[in-house]
C-alpha cells in the first residue's frame, strides 16, 4: 500500500474503534498546542514539524515507529503529502494523509441518536474538533436544528437522508467561539430562525423573537419545545425543553462546570444573571436529560459516546458550583476563574450578528480550535 488520502470521518472511526494507528501531526508547535486531534480513547500521536522533515530528514524519520500505520495531519494537506512521500521512500507501507487538512477535522460532525425507540428522533451532532454539540429534532418529515455550525452542507445532506425538510433553526445564544449556521440554513431552506432579542437585537439577522415559556411546535403532532430563558453566559442565553424530557442547554448547563459569564466584558453583571439562572436550574425537573452545547473533554461522554446526563447527576457532579449560596461568593468564584478570551471571539460575534462578513478562508481560520466557554478551574488552568 502506497501513500493515500483519508477523510476526517475515517480518522474518527479509526480512533473510536481503537485501531492501532499513529497520528503524525506535522504542523508547528504553536498550532499543534492550540488545536489537535483528540479521541475518546488513548492513541499514539507525535508532533514533528514539516520543516524538521525538510531540514533533518533522517533524524525525523528515525523518530517514527515501524509497527503502526501512519496517519499524517497538517494545516492544508500539502505538507502531510510531502512528509508521507518521504516515509514511503524510507519503506513505510501504510501511510495516509488527511485530505483537506486539519480544517476538515475541525468541521467534522458525528451524528448519534439520543432517544432510540421513540416516535420522534433527537440527534446529537458531536463536533470533536470544537468539543461542541448541535442537535437535530426529527418528527415525521420535518427537522428542527439547535445551534448548528457553519457546516451547512452536512445538515442539508442529513435532512435529505432522513427524507425531511428543515423547518426551524434555534439558537441558544449569540455564539462567540464558532461561526453559527442558522442564518445560512434559514436563507437556503426558508426555515424559521428563532433567537432571543437580548442577544440578537441590533444584529442584521432576520429572526423570530422568542420569550420565556414560549411553545414551539411542529406543523403536525409531535414533541413540544418549550423556551426556557437562562441568561448569564450571555444576556439572551436560552435553553429548550423538548417533550418535557430533554434540556438542550446551550452554554448554560454543562456536564462539567457552567457557562462562563465574562466573555462580554461584564463579568460581575452577567455573573449575577447566571447566579439567578442557577437557582432556576436547581428547581427544574431533576430527571431532565441535559444535552449541552459544549464539553471539556471526552471523559464527560457516556458509554455510548453521548454527551448527556440527567440534571440531578450534573448538580451533584458540580456541587462546588451549585453549592454556592451567596451572590458575593459566586462573583468571587467567577473572578477567580477568569482568563483571557481568545482574540477571535470578538470577530466571531460580529459575524454571527451579521454585522461583519469575511472570506471563506478567514472563516476557516477563525473557526478552528476548542471552545473556551466553561467557567471552571480546569478551564483556567488548561485554557
Amino acid at each position: 500500500m502506497g501513500l493515500f488520502g483519508y477523510k476526517a470521518k475515517e480518522l474518527y472511526s479509526w480512533l473510536v474503534s481503537q485501531k492501532k494507528i499513529l497520528v503524525l501531526d506535522v504542523r508547528n508547535d504553536k498550532d499543534f498546542e492550540r488545536f489537535q486531534v483528540e479521541s475518546p480513547y488513548p492513541f499514539k500521536m507525535l508532533n514533528i514539524s514539516y520543516y524538521d522533515f525538510m531540514e533533518l530528514e533522517e533524524e525525523s524519520v528515525a523518530k517514527i515507529p515501524w509497527n503502526h500505520p501512519i496517519r499524517i495531519v497538517c494545516a492544508q494537506e500539502g505538507s502531510a503529502q510531502y512528509v508521507g512521500e518521504i516515509l514511503v521512500k524510507h519503506g513505510f507501507t501504510d501511510v495516509g494523509y488527511l485530505a483537506g487538512g486539519i480544517r476538515t477535522w475541525g468541521n467534522l460532525l458525528v451524528p448519534t441518536l439520543i432517544n432510540p425507540g421513540e416516535a420522534f428522533q433527537l440527534y446529537q451532532f458531536i463536533r470533536p474538533g470544537k468539543a461542541s454539540c448541535s442537535y437535530g429534532l426529527v418528527n415525521d418529515d420535518e427537522m428542527m436544528l439547535f445551534d448548528p455550525s457553519r457546516n451547512v452542507d452536512f445538515y442539508l445532506q442529513f435532512a435529505s437522508e432522513k427524507n425531511c425538510t428543515i423547518t426551524a433553526t434555534l439558537e441558544t445564544h449569540l455564539q462567540a467561539d464558532y461561526i453559527a449556521g442558522s442564518r445560512a440554513i434559514s436563507e437556503q431552506t426558508g426555515a424559521r430562525f428563532y433567537a432571543n432579542k437580548n442577544d440578537f437585537q441590533g444584529s442584521r439577522n432576520k429572526y423570530e423573537k422568542i420569550n420565556d415559556k414560549d411553545i414551539i411546535n411542529f406543523s403536525k403532532t409531535g414533541p413540544e419545545i418549550q423556551v426556557l430563558y437562562t441568561p448569564g453566559h450571555t444576556p439572551g442565553s436560552t435553553s429548550y425543553v423538548v417533550d418535557k424530557k430533554f434540556l438542550i442547554s446551550g452554554d448554560t448547563v454543562f456536564i462539567d462546570s457552567i457557562g462562563r459569564p465574562d466573555l462580554g466584558g461584564k463579568a460581575e453583571e452577567w455573573a449575577l444573571l447566571l447566579f439567578d439562572t442557577m437557582q432556576k436550574v436547581i428547581n427544574l425537573d431533576q430527571n431532565l436529560l441535559v444535552l449541552p452545547g459544549h464539553y471539556i473533554n471526552w471523559t464527560e461522554a457516556d458509554k455510548n459516546l453521548h454527551f448527556a446526563l440527567n440534571l440531578a447527576a450534573i448538580i451533584e457532579r458540580n456541587n462546588d458550583i451549585y453549592g454556592i449560596t451567596s451572590k458575593k461568593d459566586f462573583i468571587t468564584f467567577i473572578k477567580n476563574n477568569m482568563r483571557p478570551q481568545p482574540e477571535e471571539y470578538a470577530t466571531i460575534r460580529m459575524i454571527n450578528a451579521n454585522l461583519e462578513q469575511v472570506e471563506e478562508e478567514q472563516q476557516e481560520t477563525l473557526d478552528l480550535g476548542k471552545n473556551e466557554c466553561a467557567a471552571s478551574t480546569y478551564a483556567k488552568t488548561h485554557g
